[in-house]
């Protein structure tokens, strides 16, 4: 019995020591620009960038900005807010990287995990390669944010299973790839909103919605948006549906543009400046509830398939 005590002591210590961390953790945690990882992330003893915070995070928690500041890429793989309230520009200054880096925020969480992220300012400075990209989760929500500047696509939401994406009162501007690129692949299905989001001066698309890389469904909506000065499309689907209402498709090549196997609705909208007002190809279909103002563009502004409202 006495030999026995030590080890027992010894055993219940390693226990109590591979607790702490996640006794650690706190729902709520803080970031400064001069707060410190070392930092237990507290509101008054604060960390200095996400992924230190987010390590001390609950799952479902929340991670706040207190100064304006760069804190740094992360990849989440859990339920998270990451919130600034107003105090400036906070936010990420994305690295340059390659194919599998240089990315401000990824997102691998599972099947149930809901990430929102609001205020945030993602830069890429012309060297970053992508802002967002969400691989998995159930669900990623974006409001008043900066995407810009970056060597790829702005946004990016590929997922592989049913996931929901809404955006609102955002810009995702000056990307040398698309601005906002949707596009499930394998089983994967998803739904996306738009409000008050303006996606321009993108090297290929504004709002790209590609539902051909997956067996599921892809069906995205914008509402009070804005697309303008993008390369090619300012809205463009191919094997998914996309509705646009109230919107306004200025200054790019193409204002609306169906693909293959899609089917975009148009309500209310202005397509005005751009080469071509619509383009449809192959099985692309565009219907338009007759109120909308589609003048000013270079060619193709003839009426399409009229639909009434219900």
């Amino acid at each position: 019995m006495t030999r026995t005590m030590p080890w027992l002591a010894a055993w219940l210590l390693a226990l109590c020591l591979q607790a702490t961390p996640a006794q650690a953790q706190l729902p709520r945690t803080f970031v400064s620009a001069n707060g410190s990882d070392q930092n237990t992330c507290g509101r008054l003893t604060p960390c200095r960038t996400l992924l230190g915070a987010y390590a001390k995070t609950n799952a479902g928690g929340e991670i706040n900005m207190l100064d304006p500041a760069g804190y740094g890429t992360l990849t989440i793989t859990h339920s998270i807010s990451i919130v600034n309230d107003g105090v400036g520009s906070a936010g990420i200054l994305v690295p340059a990287g390659g194919p599998t880096s240089g990315v401000g925020i990824v997102i691998n969480a599972g099947p149930d995990d809901e990430i929102n992220l609001r205020g945030l300012i993602i830069e890429g400075t012309g060297v970053g390669v992508r802002g967002i990209t969400f691989n998995s989760g159930k669900s990623l929500t974006i409001q008043n944010c900066v995407v810009r500047n970056m060597t790829d696509n702005g946004l990016e939401f590929l997922p592989t299973g049913s996931s929901k994406l809404s955006v609102s009162d955002c810009f995702v501007m000056d990307n040398a790839g698309h601005g906002i690129l949707i596009a499930p692949s394998g089983v994967g299905s998803a739904v996306a909103v738009f409000k008050r989001v303006e996606s321009s001066n993108n090297g290929v698309n504004g709002f790209y919605i590609e539902g051909r890389l997956s067996t599921g469904t892809t069906d995205a909506t914008a509402t009070k948006s804005v697309a303008a000065g993008n390369t090619l499309a300012g809205f463009f689907a191919a094997g998914a549906q996309l509705t646009v209402v109230d919107s306004v498709s200025a200054y790019n090549a193409f204002g609306i543009d169906a693909g293959s196997d899609s089917r975009i609705r148009v309500a209310g909208t202005t397509v005005t400046g751009n080469e071509e007002g619509w383009l449809d190809v192959g099985s692309g279909v565009i219907e338009t509830y007759q109120d909308n103002f589609v003048h000013g563009n270079g060619g193709s502004e003839a009426a399409k398939t009229p639909i009434s409202p219900k």
